[in-house]
């Protein structure tokens, strides 16, 4: 895979400038970090090089004077809000996070659950925590938020809400997705350490919108067409433009804040901070890491096509109106892009018209794209990934890497014991049994060996996929898309 992104030097140059932001204010600094510390596919899609761990990464750097502090909102609890690259919801997100920092010794501290106004499945949340013995803290919605600076900055609007105890230089501010109320647990902290005489600052780690490229720029983008749900869009930072002469990108929410945000900054503070506009908030690296301009735009352009078809499949499960679709089109013509610039997208559509039957098609590295129709016993992603790890492996087509004395227990145990109405066998289940039959089979162990070669690869599959290969594809870190239809005309199976 070509890269267009120097990871080493963005990993320095954003070390870096952490650093000199915690001098800045006096040694304590609130660092609220958008986007997501773990496995942020979207960054490394666009940006290819890109590490989608390095906020860990750099987490790490700072292991012993940095703490965590992570924010969630009520409503999203509430509402079983779904992480859509991964499958599941921001709640049970965030406490793998948790865990996985724990285990690379990262400490987290508190867990603050925002915007609480006594919904059921917050409290339920929280009683959880708290019996595992974590720090759950409560914020109910700021009262005067966002126009009465005297009612917000008083003991009636952030101080009512509890102070979180932290005891480190760098404290860092997470939450499992955009509207988490993480700047609002950030302004609360500051809040009650002014109070208290201890002088802290605020700052933004936010990888997009990039702020040193163009506005219409791919990779900008692409992050519009990510955020399509949320309405967001790229604009020129006018703050910044008139303060220091220099037009840089932001996006509106973050614009559209900032004026009551420096109000409520200096307020706290007492002083006139420093801050001028959005941008100067802040604290992005990543456009001086990027060395292939070339690479980065070709890669966000096929990640904006991605971003369609989940839309669009979102839309045909009623999960969103229609608007995300028509917001991602028009970025699309902007770029002059179609659906058919995928090229998985015309292989799958083929040989599902060819088979009549649901199918994959799967691009390899190389560009060679194979493909996999559902059969009586397996399901369309278990057919390609077989047919491309064997042709990854030069494995003759008509050889069986996974034996049929492994295979028909499988199906038998589905149908009699388990009584499942279909018996296919999804990716997992062909995994699993590969796996198995690489104990006695030379080629099916050189075909487990060589899984490693589909991460980074693209499929399309001609109909929505079940929860259980689409996990299985993501784990392989395959970039699968699908056609908004469904497999059958079943309403549950």
């Amino acid at each position: 895979m070509k890269t267009g992104f120097n990871n080493d030097l963005y990993m320095q140059l954003q070390y870096e400038a952490i650093n000199k932001r915690i001098s800045q204010f006096g040694g304590k600094l609130y660092l609220e970090f958008g986007g997501k510390l773990f496995d942020d596919y979207h960054a490394s899609r666009v940006l290819p090089g890109f590490d989608p761990n390095v906020k860990t990464k750099l987490l790490l750097k700072f292991k012993d004077k940095a703490e965590v502090i992570f924010s969630i909102n009520a409503g999203d609890l509430e509402r079983n809000k779904i992480r859509a690259d991964m499958g599941i919801n921001y709640g049970m997100d965030m406490l793998r996070v948790v865990d996985n920092l724990r285990s690379l010794g990262v400490c987290v501290s508190a867990i603050v659950i925002t915007q609480y106004n006594n919904q059921p499945a917050a409290d339920l949340f929280r009683a959880k925590l708290e019996m595992r013995g974590e720090r759950v803290y409560i914020h109910t919605r700021t009262a005067g938020y966002p126009t009465d600076v005297d009612t917000i900055v008083s003991d009636e609007g952030y101080g009512k809400n509890p102070y979180i105890e932290t005891s480190r230089p760098l404290v860092v501010v997470n939450a499992p997705g955009p509207g988490s109320g993480k700047l609002a647990t950030c302004l609360c902290q500051l809040y009650h350490e002014n109070k208290r005489g201890v002088r802290a600052g605020y700052a933004k780690f936010e990888t997009f919108p990039i702020w040193n490229i163009p506005l219409k720029h791919p990779v900008n983008i692409a992050y519009e067409a990510a955020t399509a749900d949320l309405k967001d869009v790229n604009m020129i930072d006018h703050f910044h433009l008139e303060a220091h002469g220099k037009a840089t990108v932001n996006y509106n929410r973050d614009i559209e804040v900032f004026p009551i945000v420096r109000t409520i900054l200096d307020r706290i503070q007492g002083e006139q901070q420093s801050y001028k506009s959005p941008t100067d908030m802040g604290v992005n690296m990543v456009g001086f890491a990027i060395t292939d301009d070339e690479v980065c735009q070709e890669a966000a352009k096929q990640e904006i096509i991605r971003r369609y078809y989940r839309a669009c499949v979102e839309h045909k499960l009623g999960l969103t109106d229609d608007s995300p679709v028509s917001k991602i089109e028009f970025l699309m013509g902007d770029l002059k892009l179609s659906p058919s610039d995928r090229r998985v997208v015309e292989p799958a559509l083929k040989k599902a018209e060819a088979s009549k039957q649901p199918a994959v098609a799967l691009e390899l590295s190389d560009g060679y794209v194979i493909t996999g129709r559902s059969t009586s016993i397996m399901t369309a992603p278990s057919s390609c990934i077989l047919n491309a790890i064997k042709h990854i492996c030069a494995i003759a087509d008509k050889m069986d890497i996974i034996s049929p004395s492994v295979l028909t227990p499988i199906v038998q145990l589905k149908r009699e014991y388990m009584r499942e109405r279909s018996v296919k066998l999804n990716l997992q289940e062909i995994l699993i049994a590969l796996s198995i039959s690489a104990a006695t089979n030379p080629s099916a162990e050189h075909a487990m060996r060589n899984l490693g070669a589909l991460r980074n690869t693209e499929a399309h599959c001609s109909c929505i996929l079940p929860e259980a290969d689409a996990a299985a594809l993501r784990k392989l870190g395959v970039n699968v898309t699908t056609e908004p239809e469904f497999p059958s005309t079943n309403l549950y199976y």
